[in-house]
Formats: C-alpha cells, structure tokens, sequence
C-alpha cells in the first residue's frame, strides 16, 4: 500500500528541534516508529507529547489514479522522435508562375513546379519548412532552393504543386506560417 504523509501544526513547516530532521528523515524512510501516528490504531487520538512539537504527522493511503499508475511495458521498439519545429512567423505568401519552370536557381539547381521547393531571401539551400495556410489549415513541407520574394510584403514563394496543396493557386497568395524543421 502506498502512503502520503500529512503534517498538522501551527509549527509544522518548522520542526522546532536541530536533531528533527534526522528522525523526520528516518521516520520517513520507515527506520524509526513515529509517536504520534495514527497508521497503527485508527481510533486512538493522536498525542503532540509523543511527537516533541506540536506537529503531527499522519500517514495517509493515496488513492492511485489513471495517471499515476505505472505505464505498460511493450516490447515495441521506442517511436522515433518527431522533428522539432521552430516558428519564423506568419506572412504572405505567392507561387512561380509556369515561365520559371526549368530555369536555374539561386541554387544552381533547376526549378521544377511539381516539386515541393520554396524561395526565401535569407533560410539557408536545402533547409526544410512546414508553410502552413492560416485561413484552411492545410500544411506543406517545402525545401528551399531559391532566394526571394523580390515582391514587398512578401515572405515565401511556392511551387505551384506547394501553392496547390495549400490551397492558394484561386486567389494566387495567402497569408501562412512558416516554421522551420529541425531533425
């Protein structure tokens, strides 16, 4: 049976005596027999003389809980953890039109709209970013290998095939989060 421990007395908190902790200690961990406990007969009153202050400890069952309870040991090898995201913040965000397609990058690479890949003026080549439409929710991973918007206002552009999941090839931008992935 588990056991909590209550301590009643205006001096509680103090344990007027200097040896007090060693006992308390002791009696803590079960090496020596409290005076005043009421664990070993329920009904008898408890005594403040037995304790040597006018505290008085009680040891009490805890109930367990759902939450407290020990959890089951599975022979599952351990999830991996999920990638940390740091969020850069919110702003507006466009795709390439089609005449970019095939053309090189600020990378060195070539564009293609059907990949998931994004322009930024300042992320680093090849670092990955959750965008996330703010108005519907929907959310890409977008590698970066482009510099820009050169478009004020502007924080990221998209591929189309991004900019088609996000749900912002209609109005042509839309306000996003962005947060970068880290493994």
């Amino acid at each position: 049976m588990r056991t909590g421990i209550r301590i009643h007395g205006l001096d509680a908190p103090h344990f007027a005596p200097r040896g007090a902790p060693a006992w308390i200690a002791a009696a803590l961990l079960g090496f020596a027999p409290l005076g005043a406990s009421t664990a070993a007969s329920p009904d008898a009153p408890a005594s403040t003389e037995a304790a040597g202050s006018s505290a008085v400890i009680e040891l009490v069952p805890l109930q367990t809980t759902p939450d407290t309870a020990a959890p089951a040991i599975s022979d599952e090898a351990p999830a991996p953890s999920a990638p940390q995201e740091a969020v850069l913040g919110r702003g507006s965000a466009s795709y390439y039109a089609g005449k970019f397609h095939g053309r090189r990058t600020a990378s060195g690479e070539r564009f293609d709209n059907g990949a998931m890949t994004a322009a930024h003026r300042t992320l680093p080549f090849g670092t990955l970013v959750r965008v996330t439409n703010v108005a519907n929710g929907r959310s890409v991973i977008v590698r970066i290998n482009d510099r820009g918007p050169f478009t004020r206002g502007r924080m990221i552009d998209v591929s189309r095939a991004a900019a088609s999941e996000l749900g912002l090839v209609a109005r042509g931008h839309g306000m996003v989060e962005l947060a970068i992935i880290a493994d």
